[in-house]
């Protein structure tokens, strides 16, 4: 639809509310409902938002060493512009009109914006002459709760949704088969398409692949795959949990990245060239090593919070290392190349915490780095058990590590921009200082409904 079709539609709707949000720098989407007049001029003057929402944290919490937003700003209104390519309706909510919105037209806090972020970095893509497509893969945990029961229980003998290990279950999915069913059909609804849903490993355990889309419309739909998820989840007295590792005696939730670049039709795939070994372009062999190079510089957009770290644990599905294979599941980066068209990229250090369009921002400028300065490939696919590699290069060990490495790296400047680094430093630097041991279940009060 052309935005004055979309304009038209909403004018002849018969809702008189439209929902709209934007995302926070951890991910979470801040949203409201307005009217149809407010709409309308809002589409040309913007839409108010306490700048707050750059200004503090995940539990909303006031930084007290923000730049962008803090006290010392007196916290005014920050304007955001809906996106109406956004537009859709939500099924499970009598089909109100829903918008995503960003910050990219507001010079105070653009710097902080995650979407304003990858549409910035997706600009840098389509001025090289690539179409980046891109796509995210969830896992997440089920449980037979509701937000005031993890209260009442001080997050503590939570019931999953199903017992035991079993993936790939088709007779586990039958216990729920209208949440299952609701899961798939309604975000398709949605325009949030899935290629497949499926049990993983662990109890109560889905894993989603969602289609393949132009890089902003990926992330887009990530966002919304999570909160959609989460909303449907409470229809049927469910919770979703897209924490990294709720339970250290299970595997973690993965928020892989599949991608590839495009020419600038959109026509031709250049990872792929017969030539080449296994079929690997030589750009495609760039873009793998400005990954890898640029990785252990700016993890913390790839792993934000104190619990992303529990994750990478060697022999549990988490990549602990600098590394890349030929359909590998044990190195950080994965080569898919079955077919000419198909063939492309899966980045799997993100967990299903990372927020997606920072995580696919990572990803994307990080490859764009190695093809602009022609970086070569020169560490070796691994074969095997990367597990057993004692030669790679290790991922940082926590939080506080991969920050201070991030905060005093020029790569993550030159990737993201001055501005956005300070920001978000500070931000990642408040977290790791929140952490308490002392406090039962910090983690799991903290992350495990909201990430």
């Amino acid at each position: 639809m052309t935005e004055k079709e979309i304009i038209k539609t909403i004018e002849a709707g018969e809702s008189n509310h439209i929902k709209f949000a934007v995302t926070d720098i951890d991910g979470v989407l801040r949203g409201k409902i307005i009217n149809k007049e407010k709409f309308f001029k809002g589409i040309k003057d913007g839409f108010g938002f306490c700048n707050v929402i750059f200004g503090w944290d995940i539990n909303d919490i006031c930084y007290d060493n923000g730049d962008v937003s803090g006290w010392h700003t007196g916290y005014p209104d920050a304007f955001a512009n809906i996106d109406l390519n956004t537009f859709r309706t939500v099924p499970w909510n009598e089909n109100i009109p829903f918008f995503l919105a960003d910050f990219s037209n507001d010079k105070d806090v653009s710097v902080a914006c995650p979407r304003t972020l990858l549409k910035n970095i997706k600009q840098q893509a389509v001025e090289l002459g690539y179409t980046p497509l891109f796509s995210k893969e969830f896992e997440w945990f089920n449980f037979k709760e509701t937000p005031q029961s993890l209260q009442d229980k001080n997050f503590t003998n939570l019931q999953p949704l199903t017992p035991g290990m079993f993936g790939y279950s088709l007779l586990r999915t039958s216990q729920y088969q209208s949440f299952y069913n609701d899961i798939f059909n309604l975000l398709r609804k949605f325009n949030v398409p899935l290629e497949g849903l499926h049990t993983e490993t662990g109890p109560g355990v889905y894993e989603a692949a969602i289609e393949y889309a132009d890089v902003l419309e990926a992330a887009d739909r990530a966002v919304l795959f999570k909160t959609g998820v989460k909303e449907i989840a409470y229809r049927h007295e469910i919770i979703a949990s897209f924490m990294a590792k709720w339970n250290s005696g299970l595997p973690g939730c993965s928020g892989h990245i599949h991608q590839n670049l495009l020419d600038a039709n959109g026509k031709e795939n250049l990872f792929y060239d017969a030539r080449e070994k296994d079929g690997i372009s030589k750009l495609m062999q760039h873009y793998i090593a400005g990954q890898l190079y640029c990785l252990p510089h700016i993890m913390p957009m790839f792993a934000p919070t104190t619990n992303s770290y529990k994750r990478f644990v060697e022999g549990a599905w988490a990549s602990t290392s600098v590394s890349w294979g030929i359909e590998n599941r044990t190195t950080a980066l994965r080569v898919i190349n079955h077919t000419p068209m198909n063939t492309r990229l899966e980045t799997r250090v993100p967990g299903a915490d990372a927020n997606p369009y920072l995580s696919i921002a990572a990803s994307l400028a990080a490859g764009l780095y190695g093809i602009k300065n022609k970086l070569p490939l020169q560490i070796e696919a691994t074969k095997g058990n990367e597990y057993e590699n004692k030669t790679s290069q290790k991922l940082p060990k926590d939080l506080d590590e991969a920050t201070k490495v991030m905060k005093a790296s020029p790569i993550a400047k030159e990737l993201f921009g001055e501005a956005f680094v300070n920001h978000f430093i500070l931000t990642r630097e408040w977290e790791w200082k929140q952490y308490s041991e002392k406090e039962t279940n910090w983690e799991l009060k903290r992350y495990f409904e909201i990430v």
